[in-house]
């Protein structure tokens, strides 16, 4: 790990945990998946608080050609991670950065990942599956421009994180009737969008998949209880601080309202 990677770890740390802003990307942009998983992982170490859980999210268009990969990963931590017990959620963002509000389905990981197995099937990969749940992911970062400049500068940034909310279980979710999962996310009481997850390419058991090699290959295997949000269904909406945001699904009702972090 070079001292410029430390760098750029450290300046993203330092913003998340002061609630501060990224004016522009701290040194050189990474410029390959191991160098902007590097500066993920040496921004997790200096995290004060352990991963709760993990996000996976898209890469599409010519991005997705030029790196060989469809799917990002980053990580969520345990105090960002939230069960759908209260009537709304205050969820904070950075005031000063991006932030979006996504309806998305999310596993709970059943068991721990074994060490050093770098490859898993799909059949392997439901086995890890607990239950498949209704679930809001919050993406924030301090870096406003997060989204302009590629997944290999989301990835450095923890994946543009900042919380999960985990809602009820699907019913019948084992039967992967993907089309009756209709996700709906409204802002502000405005519909921004309708849609079931048949639009992720293998559905939210590949991303479990996906998942599980990332990790194993950088050391940290996924964990039993672990939180894993598959990718967003319904799209990506920007918000913004005093927000209210509510998703449903599956009879399910997530309701959130955006706060300064």
């Amino acid at each position: 790990m070079t001292n410029a990677t430390d760098m750029r770890a450290e300046t993203f740390v330092r913003a998340r945990l002061s609630a501060g802003s990224v004016d522009v990307f701290p040194g050189e942009k990474p410029a390959s998946l191991d160098e902007a998983y590097a500066i993920q992982d040496a921004a997790i170490g200096l995290w004060p608080k352990p991963v709760g859980g993990w996000k996976v999210g898209r890469i599409t268009g010519d991005y997705e050609t030029e790196l060989g990969q469809d799917r990002l990963v980053g990580p969520v931590f345990t105090e960002l991670c939230f069960h759908n017990d209260k009537a709304v959620h205050d969820m904070p963002v950075f005031s000063a950065g991006f932030a979006a509000v996504e309806g998305e389905v999310t596993a709970v990981i059943s068991r721990d990942a074994p060490a050093g197995q770098e490859t898993f099937t799909t059949e392997e990969a439901l086995s890890y599956i607990e239950a498949l749940h209704v679930g809001v992911e919050v993406a924030s970062s301090p870096f406003a421009e997060i989204n302009d400049h590629g997944p290999l500068v989301t990835i450095a940034d923890f994946g543009n994180n900042y919380g999960i909310i985990l809602g009820k279980e699907i019913p019948d979710w084992r039967d992967m009737k993907l089309e009756d999962w209709v996700f709906e996310t409204f802002i502000n009481g405005e519909s921004v969008g309708k849609a079931a997850p048949t639009g992720l390419p293998g559905g939210p058991v590949e991303s479990v998949r996906y998942l599980l090699e990332n990790t194993s290959r950088r050391g940290v295997p996924l964990k039993a209880g672990q939180l894993v949000v598959t990718g967003a269904v319904t799209g990506v909406h920007q918000a913004f601080v005093g927000d209210e945001s509510e998703v449903t699904c599956c009879g399910e009702k997530i309701s959130l309202r955006l706060t300064g972090a």
